[in-house]
Formats: structure tokens, sequence, C-alpha cells
């Protein structure tokens, strides 16, 4: 049992009930009141009475006190309204600023849950709120926040960001409007067309830059609606855009990048070259069937290209899609194309080193190697092992290759990041790699200092970094 008036003096917001006990069981408070008014307002009319008909029991559920639920119990009255024209004969008392009609939650627990409602929705709001000696169901949660007043937004925000989201991926989407100042949004728009930024933007005047993806359509939205308002791609998309580019880039000259030297390489018992392998060849020697087949349809392109043919025509003579005469006709060799089919990274690379030594120390039996792989740490299958030692058959002697080049992936993040911010040994490899082909080498040294954001800006005729029309936003009026 706890004192009642210490409870009031702790819980201020029931200072108008009178508190009759208070017991505590192992993780509930029951505080058990009534009110301290004698009389009651009719909701109706108006008018006060203190003429008792009947009463009741209520529950209301409180805020939590030391991570224990409250349950309030109200033995509520039930007046008679002395006023005989009102329709209701008898009416229910009502706290003011604690209960209201049909309420289940005092106002301090309703603030408790949206708040809750609004940072975490659903599932993961009705686990904090349990923890927080709030237990609620989850669909409660969703349903006060959707109860949620709307904000009255008399005029779009000065600087207004714009991007789509995906309600069901792939199939519905919709546009969310952003205050870039605060970083909240300020509106949800149905679908992604630029009727309806268009509309928005005249119904809610006043947007001063507008920020967007590449998008087109809320490029002609944002003339239509505010054709005053300067349009500027936001920096993910353009960091977004470059770095895909750069990737393009990289993954096209895959096959031309040699050597990187490994950092402390002479510290390393056994430096970890693989040996050499047949890129264009099967396991059986034989050319692949990919790669002739590419290399065929790259000469034709190229060729009916040189007599004048266009495109469609092209497509429709060899009875290609025109993507795909598009993309022939585009690379410049066939290795281009080739690049992403003949260097695919595999499991063994870390252990082609070790094979190739005992290779040339006379080991040719595949089940032996793969034994001895076991050993070091190799769990892939024996017929993986076998694959690779057939293209050796032909070799007594196999001569190590360098070191194999960084992944694509992984030399691009090197590329895209600040050189203040690259691991030493990395930027030694970068270097190196960049240095193993020619074109690379020349964009990379057309930039000065530097591609990197933050550093000085590229010059407009590098080829690489120059901002093209992939990068640059559409519509934009600078």
């Amino acid at each position: 049992m706890c004192d009642p008036g210490d409870f009031e003096a702790l819980l201020p917001h029931l200072a108008d009930l009178v508190v009759d006990t208070v017991e505590r069981t192992s993780d509930v408070i029951h505080v058990v009141a009534r009110a301290r008014a004698s009389e009651g307002l009719c909701p109706r009319c108006g008018t006060a009475s203190s003429r008792v008909h009947g009463g009741y029991e209520r529950s209301l559920d409180d805020a939590p006190v030391g991570g224990s639920a409250v349950v309030i119990r109200l033995r509520i009255r039930r007046f008679l309204c002395r006023d005989p024209e009102c329709e209701a004969v008898t009416f229910a008392e009502q706290i003011p600023g604690l209960t209201s009609p049909h309420a289940r939650f005092s106002p301090v627990r309703l603030d408790a849950m949206r708040a809750i409602a609004r940072a975490l929705a659903g599932r993961a709001g009705a686990r904090l709120a349990r923890m927080l000696g709030m237990p609620v169901n989850r669909m409660t949660l969703l349903r006060l926040l959707r109860n949620l007043p709307e904000p009255l937004l008399a005029s779009a925000p000065a600087v207004l960001g714009v991007d789509d989201f995906a309600l069901r991926r792939g199939h519905i989407s919709g546009t969310v409007l952003l205050d870039m100042d605060t970083r909240q949004p300020v509106d949800l728009l149905p679908g992604r067309t630029a009727d309806a930024f268009a509309t928005w933007l005249q119904q809610h005047p006043g947007a001063q830059v507008i920020c967007r993806d590449r998008a087109g359509s809320y490029a002609d939205g944002a003339r239509t609606g505010a054709p005053d308002a300067l349009q500027i791609a936001d920096r993910f998309h353009l960091w977004h855009n470059l770095g895909k580019v750069v990737d393009k880039t990289v993954r096209a000259h895959r096959s031309c990048l040699r050597a990187a030297p490994q950092p402390d390489q002479d510290e390393q018992e056994t430096p970890p070259v693989p040996a050499s392998q047949p890129e264009f060849r099967d396991v059986n020697g034989r050319e692949r069937r990919l790669v002739l087949r590419t290399v065929e349809r790259h000469a034709e392109v190229h060729g009916l290209l040189a007599e004048g043919e266009s495109l469609n025509a092209i497509s429709r003579r060899l009875g290609l899609a025109f993507r795909t005469v598009r993309r022939f006709a585009r690379a410049e060799t066939a290795g281009e194309l080739l690049a992403g089919a003949v260097h695919r990274p595999s499991k063994l690379d870390d252990y082609k080193p070790y094979l190739t030594r005992r290779w040339n120390d006379g080991c040719h039996n595949a089940a032996q190697l793969h034994t001895e792989l076991q050993a070091h740490g190799w769990h892939g299958a024996a017929r993986t092992v076998q694959r690779y030692v057939n293209t050796l058959r032909e070799h007594t002697i196999v001569e190590p290759a360098p070191a194999s080049p960084p992944k694509p992936r992984r030399l691009t993040t090197w590329i895209m990041t600040h050189p203040d911010h690259l691991d030493p040994n990395d930027a030694v490899r970068l270097k190196a790699a960049i240095e193993e082909c020619p074109e690379l080498h020349a964009r990379w040294m057309s930039v000065t200092p530097s591609p990197w954001c933050g550093a000085s800006r590229p010059r407009r005729c590098s080829p690489w970094w120059r901002p093209s029309r992939k990068i640059r936003a559409r519509g934009s009026p600078n």
C-alpha cells in the first residue's frame, strides 16, 4: 500500500481526483479514485447538475511509473440533467484533462503512444511500448498514427526536395516532398507524374530551389508549377551516377589490368600469385562459344556500320534486339563486351599460387591437390580443382602470373575515395593498377589534381569525369 497523498504529488495530472487506494501487484499499479467535484456538466446543454442517478466503475490506462503499468479505476457518477428541454435525461461525468467519452487511455499515455507510433509505427513500436510499461497492440499504434491531424501547409518551403518511393516495389510508387532545411517530409503525392507535382507546386507557391533526382517527370512538373525556381540535382544522385560511370569504365578495361603489387609482399611466406589460365578457352582447351559468337557479332555490326547501315537496319538484318545492336556498336573492341564473362572471380583464386607451385614440383594429380588444399582451408568441390588443373595439362612448367588485379568494385571504391581517407597500401595498389592500363592512366591524368569530391573541379575536357547528360540533372536551367 502507498500513501495517496504522495501519489497525487507524483502524478499532478490527477489533481482533480480523490485517490482512495493505491495497490501494486507484480507489474501493475492500480489506482482507485473518484472525481473531486460535487457536480457535473451536461455535455448536451451545459447545465450543471448534482443529482446523482447512479454510477459505475471505469478503467483508464495511464502513463507508467517506474517501468510499471498504471491502471486508474475511476468511480464515475451518472447525473440527472436538470434542464427539462434537454434531450439527455442522464449523463456521465467527465474529469477535465483526464477523460473523454469512450477513451481507454489518459492524455499523457496517448501522447506517449503517439510519439512511439510516429517514430517506430507498428510492431517495433509495440515492442518498445511493452518494455516501457505500456503494453499496446500494434494496430492501436497504427490507428493513432492514421488519426493524427495533417499539418496545414500554406506555402512550399524555400528549398524543396522531391523524390519517389515505392509503396509496392515495381508496381505502386509515390512522391515524397521534403523541407531540405528541416529535413522533414511535408507531403506525399500519389504516383510520380509531372502533373501531380506541378499541381502541388501551383497550390503551394514559394519554392525557390527544387532539389531532385534526374527523373524527367519531376523536371517537367517543376518547370510547369514553379517556373522561377532553380532546379538542382541532389548530391546523392550526382555521386551515385558518377560512381556508376567509373564502375562501368573500370569493368570495360578489366582485361588490360595486370598485376598490382601486394603490400608487404616480401614478408609473406607464399606470395598470392595465381597461375595463368587461358581466358578464352574452356577446360578442354577449346575456344569458348560465347567468345566466338561475341567476336563475330561485333565484327558484323561494325562492318555494317562502316557501310552506312542504321542500328534499326542492322537489328532487322542480323535478327538481334535493337539494344543488343546498340551495345555492340558502342563497344570499340570485343574485349569490352567480354570483360565480365572471361574475368569472373572464383573461390579458387586464393589457392592458385599453391597449385602452380605444386604443379611445377611435379604433382599433377587433381585428387591429391584437392586433399592438400583442404589442409589449407579449401572447402570447395574436387571438380573445381580438377577443372583448373585440366587447363595446365599442356604445360610441364607453368610460369606464375603476376598478382591478380583488384576486383572492379574494389578499384572503383579506391577511385571514389578521398586520398586523405585512403589506406596507403590501397593507394599503392590503385596507382599500380591504373598505370597498367594506358587508357585508364590517360583519363586519370586528365583530371587535375584528383577526381574526388571536395578536391578541385575536374577539367571539362576530361572524357571520363566530364558531367555528361547522364550525370547532369535534366531540365536544369543552368
